[in-house]
Parts: structure tokens; C-alpha cells; sequence
């Protein structure tokens, strides 16, 4: 099971990284624009948490420590609130310049390019990994 989730989370970090480089090219840590839109140290704090959690879960898989398992899954916790909170800053954005026709992408925030399928599998690779996680964390 601890395999699976390492796998699992590998994968949900790959996909993170590559909305992380959307969201960097398209200006989100110079964002100024005043309304609703993901902040850096939002970004960043989901990043660096869900970056430590994957190190002390590969320290886990080669150590077998119950403490480190639980370390881990309590900051996926932690991670996936924020990425809860992110996308749902995401998504009442997205629904609010598909309603304003008169919006161009130029005024969008950064995490307005982020492609759909790509924020959907991010979020059931993450929602896996955190039953993956506990499953594993619990012996099953």
C-alpha cells in the first residue's frame, strides 16, 4: 500500500508542477490585481508542505517508522485543505469571468490558464493519495 501511494503521490506532484509553471509564467508571484486570485505564499505553502511530506514519505517507505507515516499524512492533511481552498478560489473566479463576457484573459489572474483536465486529475490524484496515505498509515 505505501508503494501505491508513493507512486500516487509522485504522479499528483507532477501534475502540481506543471500548474505551478502555469501559474509562475502567467505572473502569479508579480499579481498585484486587486479581487480574488491565489496568492504566492498560499502556492508556496501548499507546494513546500506537499514537497516535505513527500520527502518523509519516501524516508518512511525505506524506514517502515509508524512516526513518520503519521507526520506525513497529517501534512497531506494540511496540503489538501490548502489545494481545497485554491481550487476553490479557481473555480468561483473561472465562473465569474465566464459570466462577465467583457473580461479578456489579459486581466485573468495566473491561475486563469490553467487547463481543466489538468486541475481535475491534480485533484482526484490528490483526493487517492490521501486514502492511499491513511491506508498505508493505518496497516491496511
Amino acid at each position: 500500500m505505501e508503494w501505491a501511494a508513493l507512486i500516487s503521490w509522485i504522479v499528483t506532484a507532477g501534475g502540481g508542477f506543471v500548474l505551478f509553471g502555469i501559474w509562475y509564467r502567467g505572473g502569479g508571484m508579480r499579481q498585484t490585481a486587486s479581487g480574488q486570485h491565489i496568492r504566492p505564499p498560499l502556492i508556496l505553502t501548499h507546494f513546500g508542505l506537499a514537497a516535505t511530506g513527500l520527502v518523509l514519505w519516501i524516508i518512511y517507505v525505506i524506514s517502515d517508522s509508524d512516526a513518520l507515516a503519521w507526520i506525513a499524512f497529517v501534512l497531506l492533511l494540511i496540503v489538501a485543505v490548502l489545494g481545497f481552498g485554491m481550487f476553490t478560489v479557481w473555480l468561483q473566479r473561472r465562473q465569474a469571468l465566464a459570466a462577465d463576457a467583457t473580461a479578456g484573459t489579459a486581466a485573468a489572474p495566473a491561475e486563469q490558464r490553467f487547463p481543466v483536465p489538468i486541475v481535475t486529475l491534480h485533484g482526484l490524484l490528490a483526493a487517492t493519495t490521501l486514502v492511499l496515505v491513511f491506508l498505508a498509515t493505518i496497516g491496511v
